[in-house]
C-alpha cells in the first residue's frame, strides 16, 4: 500500500478507539478530525495549522478550567488530563505516517502473489495452465512472452528475449537472455521486453530475488538520530528530576507545619515537568514537513525532517536518479565518406517506427538537428527482435536498420576486423564513455555510429558541490561495469561510486556507514533499492519510480530531483535549531518557575523565604494557580515561533549554543517571573487569588 493510498477507514478507526478512551464527546470529535485530516493525501490542507491550533484550544480551555475550579485543588487532574491530551494528539500527528518498512514488504509480496506464469503442463500439445507465481517450484518449466513478468528464478531452456532487468539491477537497458552460455539465468520480476522463452523454474517458493527482497525490507532497522536520544534523555532526566523535588516537599511541609495535598503537589509537577516541549516539538516536527512540501518534497514524519538536518553521507542510485534512467541520443557519428546529414537522415528513418524511449530521442535529436521526415505511405516497420536485434524501416524499396554494432555488420556483410578504423575508434570512445554504440545501415552499407547515453540531469554537478560545501559526502551507486560508473561519477561530479551494486551490496553499505556513527541519505527509485531506503537514516524515493522504493522511504521527491536534497538538508537544520531553541528555552523556564513558586508557597511558615519571594505573590494558592495558567499559555504563546522556525544559519556548534543561550536561555529564565507576576495581579484583581 502506497503511502498515498492509506485508506480513510482506518484512520477513523483508529481515531474511534482512542477518542473511545478520552473523556468528553469534544474532545472525542477532535480526536476523530485529527486522524482524517492528517491522512498522508491531504497534507496540503496544512495539517500544521490543525495540529498547532489544537494545541493552542485545549490548551486555552485548561486555563478556563482553572480560573473556574478555583482553590479547591481539582484543577490539577483537569489539566493533566487536558495536556497530557494535546501532547498525545501532537505526537500522533506526526508518528500517523511512519510504518514504511512493513507497506514496502507487502507490497513486494503483493507483486508476487498477482505474477500469474503461463505453466507448461504438456510440451507436445503446448498446453498453459495459468499458475499463480508463488505456487511455481523447481523444475517446471513457463512459458513467457514479451510484456510478461517473469515468475520466479530460472533458466531459459528455449528461445531468445530482451528482459528488463531494472528491477534487479536499477538499469533501464533491456539485455539478451537466451538458451545456453551464461546468459541463460533469468530472475524473478525482470520483465520480457520482446520475443519469448520457456524459463525452467530453479528455485523453491521462499528462495527467489523477491523473496530475498522482502526479508532484507523487513530486517531493515531504521535507527533514532543522536538528537532523538539526546532529546529523550534530557525530558526524561527533567521530569524525574522535578519529581524528586516535588517529592522532597513533603517532608519540608510536614516540617515546617504546611499542609500540601496531593492535589496541589500534583499541579506543581505538571507545571514543572517540561510539558511546554511536549506540546511542542513534534508541532515543530510537523512544520517542517510542511515546509518541505512547498518545495514539492512529501516527507511521512517528523523524524525523517529532523535526522535529515545531521545527515553527513548521502547515497544515490544512478539510474533515474542522477541520470534521467533512459538511454538518449546524443549524436550520430558518420562512417567514412558519408555526409553528416545523411548519416542523422538515416538514423532518423530506421527510428521513426521505434516507439521506445531510445528510438524517440533519436528522432528528437534528428528534427533538432533541422532533418524533418514522416514514415511514407505503406511503409513496413521491422520491429526489434532478440534475434537479430535490430529494429528499422523499409519503404519504397529502401532499407534502413540501426542496432548493436556486431548484428548490423554481419547484415551488411562486414567483420569487426573490416569495419573501417574511424568507426571502430568511434565506438570504443563511445564504450569508454559509458554510452551504448548503435550502428546504423541504409540500403545494406554502413553509414554511421549512434552514442545513446544515459544522460546525467541538468544542474546536478553544481548542487552536488553545493553538498560538498555543507560537508555532504556524496556516492553514487550503479549496477553498470566500473568503467561506466567512473565516466558517468566523473560527469555528475560525485565524490565516490560503488558499481556492479546489487541490493545486499547497498544494504551492507549503509549498515558500514552507520557502523561509524554517521547518519545516512538514500536516494532511489526501483524495487532494488527498497531495503537500502528502509535502512538509511533518511530514504528519499523519486515519485517516478517503484511504487515499494516509496513505501520504503521516509521521503518522496515529487519532482524526482536527487539534488532536492539541498533543501531537505537545510530544513532539517532550521528544525533542529529550533527544537534546540524551543528546549533552552522550557528548561529554562521550568527552572525559573520552581524559584518563583516554591518561596511564596512557604514564605509564611518560614519566613527566612521572604528575600527569595521577589516577585511577592499574593498567596501560595496564587502563586500555583498562575504557574499553572502561564503554564498552559506560554504554549499559545510559542506556536509562531514553533511554526515559522529559526532561520537557518551556517553558524558552528559553539555559536549556535552562545546564541541560544542568551536568547532563549536568559528569555526563558526571565518570561515565568513577569507571566506569572501579571497573572497573579490579574487573579487578585478578580477575587480569585
Amino acid at each position: 500500500m502506497s503511502t498515498t493510498d492509506i485508506p480513510l477507514g482506518d484512520n477513523r478507526r483508529r481515531a474511534s478507539s482512542l477518542a473511545a478512551s478520552l473523556d468528553g464527546p469534544a474532545l472525542a470529535r477532535a480526536a476523530k478530525d485529527a486522524f482524517v485530516k492528517l491522512d498522508p493525501r491531504r497534507l496540503t490542507s496544512n495539517p500544521v495549522i490543525f495540529a498547532t491550533w489544537l494545541v493552542a484550544v485545549l490548551s486555552t480551555i485548561s486555563a478556563a478550567l482553572l480560573i473556574g475550579q478555583g482553590e479547591d485543588g481539582a484543577f490539577a487532574v483537569q489539566l493533566a488530563g487536558w495536556l497530557w491530551a494535546t501532547v498525545l494528539f501532537a505526537n500522533l500527528a506526526e508518528s500517523i505516517a511512519e510504518g514504511r518498512g512493513k507497506a514496502a514488504a507487502d507490497s513486494l509480496r503483493a507483486s508476487r502473489v498477482t505474477t500469474r506464469a503461463k505453466l507448461i503442463i504438456d510440451e507436445t500439445t503446448g498446453t498453459i495452465l495459468p499458475t499463480p507465481a508463488h505456487e511455481l517450484g523447481a523444475g517446471q518449466v513457463v512459458l513467457v512472452e514479451a510484456g510478461d513478468v517473469i515468475p520466479a528464478d530460472g533458466e531459459i531452456i528455449e528461445g531468445v528475449a530482451s528482459v528488463n532487468e531494472a528491477a534487479i539491477t536499477g538499469e533501464s537497458a533491456p539485455v539478451i537472455r537466451e538458451s545456453g552460455g551464461d546468459r541463460s539465468a533469468v530472475t524473478g520480476g525482470t520483465t520480457v521486453v520482446s520475443d519469448w522463452i520457456k524459463v525452467k523454474i530453479t528455485s523453491e517458493p521462499g528462495g527467489t530475488f523477491l523473496d530475498r527482497m522482502i526479508a532484507m525490507v523487513e530486517g531493515a532497522d531504521r535507527r533514532k538520530t543522536p538528537n532523538e536520544i539526546a532529546l529523550a534523555v534530557l525530558l526524561a532526566g527533567l521530569t524525574l528530576v522535578f519529581l524528586i523535588a516535588v517529592l522532597s516537599l513533603v517532608g519540608l511541609g510536614a516540617y515546617s507545619g504546611v499542609a500540601l495535598s496531593p492535589l496541589v503537589l500534583g499541579a506543581l509537577f505538571v507545571t514543572l515537568i517540561p510539558t511546554t516541549i511536549g506540546g511542542l516539538l513534534s508541532a515543530v516536527g510537523i512544520a517542517g514537513m510542511d515546509r518541505l512540501l512547498k518545495v514539492n518534497v512529501l516527507a511521512t514524519s517528523g523524524r525523517a525532517v529532523e535526522a535529515a538536518g545531521d545527515v553527513d553521507t548521502l547515497l544515490l542510485d544512478k539510474t533515474g536518479t542522477i541520470t534521467f534512467g533512459n538511454r538518449m541520443a546524443t549524436e550520430v557519428i558518420p562512417a567514412p565518406g558519408v555526409r553528416p546529414e545523411q548519416a542523422l537522415r538515416a538514423a532518423l528513418m530506421a527510428s521513426l517506427a521505434d516507439e521506445t524511449p531510445e528510438g524517440r530521442s533519436i528522432v528528437e535529436l534528428a528534427r533538432a538537428q533541422g532533418e524533418v521526415a514522416e514514415a511514407p505511405q505503406g511503409a513496413e516497420p521491422i520491429a526489434f527482435s532478440a534475434v537479430t536485434r535490430q529494429s528499422g524501416l523499409n519503404a519504397e524499396g529502401r532499407a534502413w536498420r540501426k542496432g548493436a554494432v556486431d548484428a548490423v555488420l554481419r547484415t551488411v556483410g562486414l567483420s569487426p576486423e573490416d569495419m573501417p578504423p574511424e568507426v571502430a575508434a568511434a565506438v570504443d570512445r563511445i564504450a569508454r564513455a559509458g554510452g551504448t554504440p548503435l550502428a546504423v545501415s541504409e540500403d545494406g552499407a554502413l553509414v554511421g555510429v549512434i552514442h545513446l547515453k544515459d544522460v546525467v540531469k541538468p544542474g546536478v554537478k553544481a548542487r552536488f558541490a553545493d553538498l560538498r560545501r555543507m560537508g555532504l559526502r556524496t556516492v553514487m551507486i550503479t549496477g553498470d561495469n566500473p568503467v561506466t560508473a567512473a565516466a558517468i561519477a566523473s560527469e555528475a561530479g560525485v565524490d565516490d561510486f560503488l558499481a556492479e551494486a546489487t541490493p545486499e551490496d547497498k544494504l551492507r553499505l549503509i549498515r558500514a556507514e552507520q557502523a561509524k556513527g554517521r547518519l545516512v541519505a538514500m536516494c532511489g527509485d526501483g524495487a532494488n533499492d527498497a531495503p537500502a531506503l528502509a535502512q538509511a537514516d533518511v530514504g528519499v524515493a523519486m515519485q517516478t519510480g517503484a511504487q515499494a522504493a516509496r513505501e520504503a522511504g521516509n521521503m518522496v521527491d515529487l519532482d524526482s530531483d536527487p539534488t532536492k536534497v539541498i533543501e531537505i538538508v537545510e530544513v532539517g537544520k532550521q528544525m533542529l535549531i529550533t527544537r534546540g531553541a524551543l528546549t533552552t528555552f522550557s528548561i529554562a523556564n521550568d527552572v525559573a518557575k520552581y524559584f518563583a513558586i516554591i518561596p511564596a508557597m512557604f514564605v509564611a511558615a518560614l519566613p527566612a523565604l521572604g528575600a527569595l519571594n521577589i516577585m511577592g505573590l499574593a498567596s501560595p494558592q496564587s502563586a500555583i494557580l498562575s504557574a499553572v495558567i502561564f503554564n498552559a499559555l506560554i504554549i499559545v504563546l510559542l506556536i509562531p515561533l514553533a511554526l515559522r522556525g529559526v532561520r537557518y544559519r551556517a553558524l558552528g556548534a559553539a555559536k549556535l549554543l552562545s546564541r541560544n543561550l542568551t536568547i532563549y536561555g536568559l528569555g526563558g529564565l526571565i518570561a515565568p517571573f513577569v507571566g506569572i507576576k501579571l497573572i497573579d495581579l490579574a487573579l487578585s484583581a478578580l477575587g480569585l487569588a
